[in-house]
C-alpha cells in the first residue's frame, strides 16, 4: 500500500546530507603552493560537519588535482577522513572525478570502510555495487546514496573504427543514460523493500562527475573537459525522477542544473584560478524529514548561476577618482551574499579593476584557520519544499587567501595598486590592455607593488599577445599560457594553412584527452 503524504516522511529527526566537490587538493596557482588553504579548508569543513550535525558527507569527485598527488595532498585527505570518522558524521562517500586516479582511491577502500568511508572510483562492473544503503548503527535506513563516478569513454561506449564525432557524441551521452538508469533502477528497487519494512520514504541521492549542458564556468577556473570536444554534456531530463537530490562534481560555479532545485553543482570550496575570484565559495546542506526554521538571516538575492549577472559598470572621467574609488570598496566593502561580488566601478575606456572583497582581520585568519561561523555571510536557503519535506541551505565558506585581479593600461594599474592598501596578503593578477607597446611591463609592476603586501602571480600584455606575436617578440612566458594556446602559437609561428587548422586540433584535442584520463596508477 503506498504512503501517505502524512506518513511518507516519518523519522526519528531530520537527515543532514552536506554535498562538496571538487576540491583538487595539491592544486598550485602559478606556482604558488597552497596547502595552507586546503588545510585551513578542511578545517572548516570538519567544524562545520560538526556544527551542523550532518550525518553523511558525499565529496562528488575531483578530490586531488591530479593522478599522482603529492604526499601533502594524500596526508590532508587521509588525516581529514580520520578526524570526520570521529565526528558526528555517521558516513563519507567519495567518488572520482576526471582528474582522480580510479585505483588510487580504490585501493585503500577496504580499509576505509571500517571507519564508514565509501569510496567509488571506477565505474563497477556489478552496477549494484554503486548503490549503497546508508543508516545508523541500529541498522536504522538513513538514505540510498547511487554513488556513480566520472564516467570515462570507456566506460560508456564502445570505439569503432571511422567513427563520427556526432556518432561518439551520441554513443557517450547514450551510455552515460544507460549507466544511470540501471543504477536508478536498483536504488528503486531496494527503496520499495525498505520502505515496506520501515514504513517512511527512504530518499534517493545521486551523485555524479559530469559536465551539465547548459552549465556556467568561468575563466582560468582550470575545468577540463571530460571528452573531447563538446561530447558528454548532459541534460537534466537524463536523471530519473527518483532521485531526490542529485550531487554534481566537476563545474566549479554552484549552481543548479537545467532549473531543477534538486540537481546541483556545489563547487569548488576555494578559487581554483583569478576567474574564480569574484564567486562566493559554498558547501551544499540538504536536509530530509521535518524541517527546522532557519534561524540564520536570509538574504534575497540567489547565487546560483541561473540569475549571474556580469560585473556592474559605471564610468567616470577620471582614471586617479576611479583607482581611488575602487581602493576604498576594496578597504571597506564588506561581502554581501550576490552573484557579483564585486560591484566595483570600472575606470573609463572600459578598464576593469575587479577584486575578492576581503574579511575582517582576525588572529584566526591571519593563521589560516577560521572559525565555522566566521563565514562572510549567513547561510542561505536555496529551496523549501514543505511538501516533501526537503530543503537546500548554502553555507558560504571563508576565503582563507585574497585573489585579486586589476586591469587597464599602466595609468590605471599603478593608481590602483598605490590606493591599495590590504591589510592580509593579496595575490595579483594584472592584466595590461592600454593601447602602447610596454616591453619592461613586468619590470613596472613589480616596482609598483614594493613595499606592500601585495604578490603579483600573473601578467598578461594584452596589447603584445594580439600585435607583436607574427613578430616573435612576444615576452610571455609557458606559465601564461595552457596547452591549446600553445599549440595555437606553433600554428600560427609554422603557417599552418586555415583549411588545416581545425582537424590538426580536433587531433591534438584527442591526444591532450588521453594524457589527462590515462590513470596512470592502473596495472
Amino acid at each position: 500500500m503506498p504512503l501517505s503524504i502524512a506518513s511518507k516522511y516519518i523519522s526519528v529527526r531530520p537527515l543532514k546530507i552536506l554535498h562538496t566537490s571538487d576540491w583538487h587538493l595539491g592544486r598550485r596557482l602559478y606556482g604558488r603552493l597552497r596547502y595552507e588553504e586546503f588545510e585551513a579548508f578542511l578545517q572548516w569543513l570538519k567544524d562545520t560537519i560538526s556544527a551542523q550535525q550532518v550525518d553523511i558527507l558525499i565529496v562528488a569527485g575531483d578530490i586531488f588535482d591530479t593522478m599522482t598527488p603529492s604526499n601533502k595532498a594524500q596526508a590532508l585527505y587521509y588525516e581529514f577522513l580520520g578526524r570526520v570518522s570521529r565526528s558526528c558524521c555517521q558516513h563519507v562517500v567519495i567518488v572520482a572525478g576526471n582528474h582522480d586516479s580510479p585505483t588510487f582511491l580504490d585501493a585503500p577502500s577496504n580499509v576505509l570502510k571500517f571507519l564508514n568511508v565509501h569510496v567509488i572510483g571506477t565505474a563497477c562492473d556489478d552496477l549494484e555495487d554503486e548503490v549503497l544503503v546508508l543508516g545508523d548503527d541500529d541498522n536504522n535506513p538513513h538514505c540510498i546514496i547511487a554513488a556513480v563516478p566520472y564516467l570515462r569513454d570507456r566506460d560508456v561506449r564502445s570505439s569503432s573504427a571511422g567513427e563520427s564525432a556526432d556518432s561518439k557524441d551520441a554513443n557517450v551521452i547514450k551510455g552515460i543514460r544507460a549507466h544511470y538508469d540501471e543504477v536508478a533502477a536498483i536504488a528503486r528497487e531496494q527503496q520499495a523493500k525498505l520502505i515496506e519494512v520501515h514504513q517512511r520514504h527512504i530518499p534517493i541521492i545521486a551523485t555524479g562527475h559530469l559536465f551539465a549542458a547548459g552549465g556556467k564556468t568561468t575563466d582560468d577556473d582550470g575545468v577540463r573537459d571530460l571528452y573531447v570536444g563538446s561530447l558528454g554534456k548532459i541534460s537534466a531530463d537524463m536523471f530519473d525522477e527518483g532521485f531526490d537530490y542529485v550531487a554534481l562534481g566537476h563545474l566549479h560555479v554552484p549552481q543548479r542544473v537545467g532549473g531543477r532545485e534538486s540537481i546541483r553543482y556545489s563547487g569548488s570550496p576555494i578559487a581554483m584560478g583569478f576567474g574564480e575570484a569574484k564567486q562566493q565559495k559554498q558547501v551544499l546542506l540538504v536536509q530530509f524529514g521535518a524541517i527546522a526554521n532557519v534561524d540564520n538571516e536570509i538574504i534575497e538575492v540567489n547565487i546560483t548561476s541561473d540569475s549571474v549577472v556580469p560585473h556592474l559598470s559605471n564610468t567616470v572621467t577620471k582614471v586617479e577618482k576611479s583607482a581611488e574609488k575602487t581602493a576604498k570598496k576594496i578597504a571597506s566593502q564588506a561581502t554581501v551574499y550576490m552573484d557579483d561580488l564585486f560591484g566595483f566601478d570600472a575606470p573609463a575606456d572600459n578598464h576593469e579593476i575587479t577584486t575578492a572583497a576581503p574579511q575582517a582581520n582576525t588572529d584566526d585568519q591571519k593563521q589560516h584557520k577560521p572559525k565555522p561561523n566566521d563565514s562572510i555571510t549567513s547561510n542561505k536557503v536555496l529551496h523549501h519544499d514543505d511538501h516533501n519535506q526537503m530543503q537546500v541551505v548554502s553555507l558560504p565558506i571563508p576565503k582563507f587567501q585574497q585573489l585579486a585581479q586589476i586591469s587597464g593600461d599602466l595609468t590605471t594599474i599603478s593608481q590602483t595598486i598605490k590606493s591599495l592598501t590590504p591589510t592580509d596578503s593579496v595575490w595579483l593578477e594584472v592584466v595590461y590592455t592600454g593601447d602602447e607597446i610596454v616591453s619592461d611591463l613586468r619590470e613596472q609592476v613589480q616596482a609598483m607593488v614594493d613595499g606592500l603586501t601585495c604578490e603579483v602571480l600573473k601578467i598578461k600584455n594584452t596589447r603584445t599577445y594580439n600585435k607583436v606575436l607574427n613578430q616573435q617578440q612576444t615576452s610571455e612566458n609557458l606559465q601564461d599560457l595552457n596547452e591549446m594556446e600553445v599549440f595555437e602559437r606553433c600554428l600560427t609561428i609554422n603557417e599552418v594553412a586555415e583549411s588545416q587548422k581545425d582537424s590538426l586540433r580536433d587531433a591534438y584535442g584527442q591526444i591532450l584527452y588521453h594524457l589527462h584520463h590515462e590513470d596512470k596508477q592502473a596495472e
